[in-house]
């Protein structure tokens, strides 16, 4: 017999109720049954301030290679399709700006938002050729309100790309490494931006094992 959360409404589509999905000896974390996020509910986030701490800690630079190579399964797909000097957003840059430095190498022209280290909200009124989130759907208390703003920030034509490791089943989340960071809340599968998709409207390409790419029509 399938347990339910009474109550808990999914945070990507607000459905109430929620399959339980998987327990570790930290979190719960449960499985909507509409768009099939996983999802760990909101009394085991942590502070801003912890999490603000977490952010601090990691050193990725555009001047390293490593790095570089692994944002290229996000950057390579998508800049193929742009067009020269396009506009485009980099969500939740982080401490140290990477993707945005390498569109700018390309010549297109990048506006930044991070909520602790770019926290200019100016940059949602503007309209932009692409949005990149790269490592950053996971922590999203809200990923409703935050993928529906950015999906308005796109003009017609635009792209909106995202990288995220993705739920596969349950036997292989018991012991997904991803899942244990504790400032990541939520786990999207194909299913859960299969549904996004549907519900934009959008043309979606799964360009890597860990990136989609929607189209706006």
């Amino acid at each position: 017999m399938r347990t339910y959360v009474k109550n808990q409404a999914c945070p990507m589509c607000a459905e109430p109720c929620a399959d339980k999905f998987h327990q570790d000896e930290r979190r719960e974390y449960y499985r909507c049954s509409a768009c099939r996020l996983v999802f760990v509910p909101s009394p085991y986030y942590l502070s801003e301030r912890e999490v603000k701490t977490h952010y601090d800690q990691h050193q990725n630079s555009p001047d390293d290679p490593r790095y570089r190579q692994f944002l290229n399964r996000l950057f390579v797909p998508l800049e193929k399709n742009l067009s020269n000097a396009s506009d485009g957003l980099d969500f939740g840059s982080g401490p140290g700006p990477a993707l945005s430095v390498m569109f700018e190498e390309k010549g297109h022209h990048m506006r930044l938002y991070d909520y602790f280290y770019a926290p200019d909200t100016s940059v949602f009124d503007q309209q932009y050729d692409f949005v990149t989130v790269s490592e950053t759907v996971e922590h999203l208390h809200d990923p409703r309100m935050d993928l529906n703003r950015l999906w308005g920030c796109l003009k017609p034509r635009g792209r909106l790309g995202i990288m995220t490791k993705l739920v596969v089943d349950r036997k292989s989340f018991v012991n997904w490494y991803y899942k244990n960071e504790p400032s990541h809340v939520c786990f999207f599968s194909k299913a859960t931006f299969q549904w996004l998709a549907g519900q934009w409207q959008a043309d979606l390409d799964f360009a890597h094992e860990d990136v989609v790419i929607f189209s706006k029509n």
